[in-house]
């Protein structure tokens, strides 16, 4: 008897309660609750149960396929074989090279017990860790050895200002304009040392913003009007909008506006610019053409390593890190886009990103 609430229920249906609500969720409910990439396979290989984070890791949808239409790893393979012919749960780790470079760990188990003819497959992406430790000896490995040279001429011109030049008005204001020039040139370095780390960082993430690259064009025109005016150069855009991707709007911002000032710094003696965006089959381009000198054929497989520059000193002297066409490509690269750079001595240069449309 349950004297105290003529409401309340009996024992017998309390105790009844979670099991009649435990009966309603399916195995499928429970698969799409988990935060991790959680695959179930079936005897014959076929993935039976997928939730939406498998999906975002492997850049598809495997259900109803066979496990090895998505997941090419010979040792994750084997480890589901393995589990599903009654061996223990395996852990594996992998390595996918396409789109970008990404590391998994897998975790394979039995459903419901050894020699049970399913396996669930949990995936752990490792690629941010890896990412930011790499990171971490790249930055310090670049900056040690790109802040040498300034800071080796800030140290000069100290000396100088303290010596030789200690009463030198003249000597101390040209000195000190130099030592700007510097400062601001370490300024730049860091900032796209830093800016280089946050996007391979987050390289294997793609973003998922509708932007269109139309109106990307024409803001990096207006962005870089007084720069085109001051080199007496047309900066011309050619867009027929809406030309939308999914994307970062910032960052395909900085890739455009890296490859227009590019070309007004290398390519303004040919005195036009042109950035042209259209679709291209089920991608949207966007090129960027100088009519300047060109670059040789034998640069233009370098072109997007770290620090690689045609002329050095050409390039330091017009304010530039060598970083500018290595962030690009790795913005591209995180929009599972393609990035292609064309040129001809005497005619000049177009730099090409051709991103999926939405």
């Amino acid at each position: 008897m349950w004297p105290f609430n003529k409401n309340a229920q009996s024992p017998a249906a309390v105790i009844d309660a979670p099991v009649i609500q435990a009966e309603r969720v399916t195995a499928f409910d429970l698969v799409r609750a988990l935060p991790d990439p959680v695959m179930v396979i079936g005897r014959d290989g076929t993935v039976l149960m997928v939730n939406e984070q498998v999906k975002a890791a492997l850049d598809a949808d495997p259900l109803g396929l066979h496990l090895s239409a998505t997941v090419r790893a010979p040792a994750v393979l084997d480890a589901v074989s393995d589990v599903i012919d009654g061996e223990a749960a395996h852990h594996v780790e992998y390595e996918i090279r396409f789109p970008v470079p990404r590391t998994f760990q897998a975790y394979v188990s039995p459903v419901g017990g050894p020699g049970c003819g399913m396996a669930v497959i949990v995936l752990r992406d490792l690629t941010r860790e890896q990412q930011i430790e790499r990171m971490r000896a790249d930055f310090v490995a670049n900056a040690s050895h790109e802040l040498r040279t300034p800071l080796a001429s800030l140290s000069g011109f100290i000396e100088t200002i303290q010596g030789a030049a200690r009463n030198d008005e003249k000597a101390q204001t040209k000195f000190l304009g130099l030592m700007r020039s510097q400062a601001d040139r370490m300024k730049r370095l860091i900032d796209d040392l830093l800016s280089l780390s946050r996007i391979e960082m987050n390289e294997h993430v793609r973003p998922n913003a509708e932007v269109d690259l139309a109106q990307v064009a024409n803001h990096v025109r207006d962005v870089l009007g007084g720069m085109a005016k001051d080199a007496g150069c047309e900066l011309r855009v050619t867009a027929n909008g809406p030309l939308i991707v999914l994307g970062s709007r910032d960052e395909l911002v900085q890739v455009v506006q890296n490859l227009a000032e590019n070309a007004l710094k290398y390519g303004s003696a040919g005195k036009l610019v042109e950035i042209d965006v259209r679709r291209d089959g089920a991608t949207i381009e966007v090129s960027v053409r100088d009519h300047g000198p060109g670059i040789a054929a034998e640069h233009i497989p370098r072109l997007t390593e770290r620090f690689y520059r045609v002329n050095v000193q050409d390039s330091r002297s017009r304010g530039g890190t060598g970083l500018g066409l290595a962030i690009v490509k790795h913005i591209v690269n995180r929009h599972r886009g393609r990035l292609t750079i064309t040129s001809e001595i005497g005619r000049g240069s177009t730099f090409a990103i051709r991103i999926p449309a939405k």
